[in-house]
């Protein structure tokens, strides 16, 4: 009688271990409920009722197509490589539910050739820029001088303002444009005409960090609610 030896079985045993714990790791980690261990951050700002599917889609594939099409760009057999496991992030995730036609600064608008040496500092052709997702806030970006980068040569007819803006650009007080203007102009509120009114530092941080918003909750567009995004995807 043919006899099994006993590292064959413990090997046997050990697959079968294996298969199991991987299939239970896998399907605990695809549960909702799981979500919020394997993200590699807190939700920013305004995005805490979100699902991670509402902006990772899954990639094209299964996932051994996906590591034999890598494996083959690592060796020069493609051209490109695939995502691997969830698509790619990008500016078109994010305007499926902050699309507005009233948008001062739309992002495909730095895409012109006018902006190419502007964008080399910050490239505003990606939302993520300056709202990098699972910091917990609500905008990211490093300084928020960044109106320097396209409005040096600003010249404004009949300035209402009380220190003129040809005066803050030769002073190189860039901060203070945000204190005025909010970014995408999508604020319904009065622009201040001194510069003593106008909405204080440590509150535009605190804005930044997630706090109460300082240009006030009167808005032109209003983002849409992911129940209301997944009806889109319906029809």
């Amino acid at each position: 009688m043919f006899k099994v030896s006993p590292l064959r079985k413990r090997q046997f045993l050990g697959g079968v271990i294996g298969v199991i714990l991987g299939a239970s790791i896998f399907y605990i980690l695809t549960l909702n409920s799981t979500e919020a261990y394997i993200s590699i951050g807190p939700m920013n700002t305004g995005h805490q009722d979100l699902s991670c599917f509402s902006c990772h889609a899954d990639a094209k594939g299964n996932l051994l197509q996906q590591v034999q099409s890598n494996i083959s760009h690592t060796f020069g057999a493609r051209d490109k490589s695939v995502d691997f496991g969830t698509k790619d992030v990008t500016v078109d995730n994010c305007l499926q539910c902050h699309d507005r036609a009233n948008d001062r600064h739309p992002t495909y608008r730095f895409s012109e050739p006018r902006f190419k040496k502007a964008v080399k500092h910050i490239d505003a052709t990606t939302c993520i820029t300056c709202h990098t997702e699972h910091q917990e806030e609500r905008v990211s970006v490093a300084s928020i001088n960044y109106c320097v980068n396209c409005h040096q040569d600003l010249e404004v007819e009949n300035d209402p303002l009380d220190i003129s803006h040809k005066n803050l650009i030769v002073k190189e007080e860039w901060f203070t444009c945000i204190q005025c203007h909010d970014f995408h102009g999508n604020h319904k509120y009065d622009v201040p005409k001194k510069l003593s009114d106008t909405i204080p530092m440590k509150f535009i941080q605190n804005y930044f960090e997630g706090g109460a918003d300082p240009y006030g909750t009167n808005k032109k567009y209003t983002a849409l609610s992911q129940e209301v995004w997944l009806k889109t995807l319906d029809k």
